[in-house]
């Protein structure tokens, strides 16, 4: 698929998409309740679909009704005293890096034999923290040489360990989850090196939100769970609502500090979403941004934008769309926390220098930072997603005040995270045409 935008202004409101960081979550969440959840505003990107598919798969019951959706886990394969329990389970992740690193863990509960896959980049990934971590758990673990498919069989044993937190927190999602499912006491994961701290603090929460057992975070050094306490119920209905995604709103926020005057609802300023740092960094440029209780109004400065520094390091998926941004302030941009984008999608900031290259855009990777030089004129170009949806989604917003038409080659790629995205830019008055590939 092939999206062509032309320069536009924007005008409007708009709704942030549901956050799949706080989808998948409490989809896990719901899992592990082994009760029936109730989630409103669920989204629906490939990567909320392939968890309900995990769901799914381990014999949850998931409805949708009425824009609401229905999970029972009450008879889920993951539950102890089920009387009916294949002996293999086969799950696809889709290329969701969340779904792996967080559902691997939760399914090494079961004592069925789990194989797990993936789809697209997720493949090329590495995976060597299972190899290591889970059979000090008390797992059975084959990979593809670090790589998926994995086949694990467990159950999963929780105990001390320690664990390095510095290719993502993913990882430490999971096994706080499984962690918390059992009913094992005076249990602690000591963690070095912790990036993306925000995230964490999003899986505590949404733990808290589905009656789950919290650990004690000690700095995030360390997570000790004490065992239930009395309090904790697994057998109530638990209603979850999920927040709007700041990952995905941080593109339409830098969309109106490029190209418009425009207002986003739906971003809860409270939010332990780590991307809500983007506001940050819109201040720093000297865009025009508002911030009010019901909404964040964010437009273009007469007099234009200013060069700033950035530390992304907890918030990498942020990079893409300060790119964007950067391309339009005058001077230099620095971002530091290069480092964090080699295992995504696509390597992002090999990726970024090459396409918004195409558009007269100079990126200079110096180690961990990144250094965007603003450029007098954007120029419209055909540039190509890398079948990374962050990336298609920072040349769409570049490319609204581009010289010229841009052409975005694998343009689909935004259906892993905010397939609404280009749509949306349609009811904020931008001009962009989609074209679909002919099947002979």
């Amino acid at each position: 698929m092939q999206a062509t935008i032309q320069p536009s202004l924007l005008k409007g409101i708009i709704q942030a998409p549901a956050s799949k960081s706080s989808m998948q979550r409490a989809c896990a969440a719901a899992l592990l309740s082994k009760s029936k959840s109730i989630i409103k505003n669920p989204g629906h990107s490939n990567d909320d679909k392939a968890a309900l598919g995990i769901l799914k798969a381990l014999g949850c019951e998931v409805i949708m009704d009425n824009e609401e959706l229905i999970i029972d886990s009450a008879n889920s394969f993951l539950k102890s005293t089920i009387d009916y329990r294949p002996s293999t389970i086969a799950v696809n992740c889709g290329e969701s890096g969340l779904g792996i690193r967080m559902f691997a863990p939760i399914l090494a509960l079961s004592k069925s034999q789990i194989i797990i896959n993936g789809e697209g980049s997720l493949l090329n990934r590495p995976m060597d923290f299972f190899d290591e971590v889970l059979p000090k758990l008390g797992v059975e673990i084959i990979s593809n040489n670090g790589k998926l498919p994995l086949k694990i069989k467990g159950p999963l044993q929780p105990k001390n360990i320690e664990i390095d937190g510095s290719l993502s927190s993913q990882f430490l999602t999971g096994l706080l989850f499984a962690y918390a499912a059992s009913d094992t006491k005076d249990v602690s994961i000591k963690v070095k090196n912790l990036k993306s701290k925000p995230y964490i603090d999003l899986t505590l929460t949404v733990m808290r939100d589905f009656g789950l057992q919290v650990p004690e975070n000690k700095n995030y050094s360390a997570f000790y769970f004490a065992g239930r306490t009395i309090n904790q119920s697994t057998n109530q209905q638990i209603n979850y609502t999920v927040e709007g995604d700041w990952s995905g709103g941080a593109f339409l926020l830098v969309a109106g500090a490029i190209a418009g005057n425009i207002s986003v609802k739906g971003l809860d300023v409270n939010s332990t979403q780590a991307d809500k740092k983007i506001i940050e960094a819109l201040k720093d440029c000297g865009c025009n941004i508002f911030i009010q209780h019901d909404k964040i109004e964010i437009s273009n400065p007469l007099l234009g934008m200013r060069g700033f520094y950035f530390d992304a390091t907890d918030c990498p998926d942020l990079f893409p769309p300060l790119v964007a941004l950067a391309a339009y302030c005058k001077g230099e941009t620095i971002i530091k926390g290069a480092s964090r984008l080699t295992h995504k999608e696509s390597n992002r900031a090999l990726t970024l220098q090459e396409e918004f290259s195409k558009m007269g855009v100079e990126i200079k990777l110096q180690k961990d930072e990144m250094i965007i030089k603003g450029a007098e004129k954007i120029k419209g170009a055909t540039v190509s997603s890398r079948h990374d949806h962050r990336i298609a989604m920072a040349c769409a917003v570049a490319a609204l005040k581009a010289d010229g038409e841009t052409n975005i080659e694998d343009a689909e790629a935004i259906n892993k995270s905010y397939p609404d995205f280009y749509e949306h830019l349609k009811l904020l008055a931008a001009s962009i045409s989609i074209n679909q590939p002919i099947n002979l």
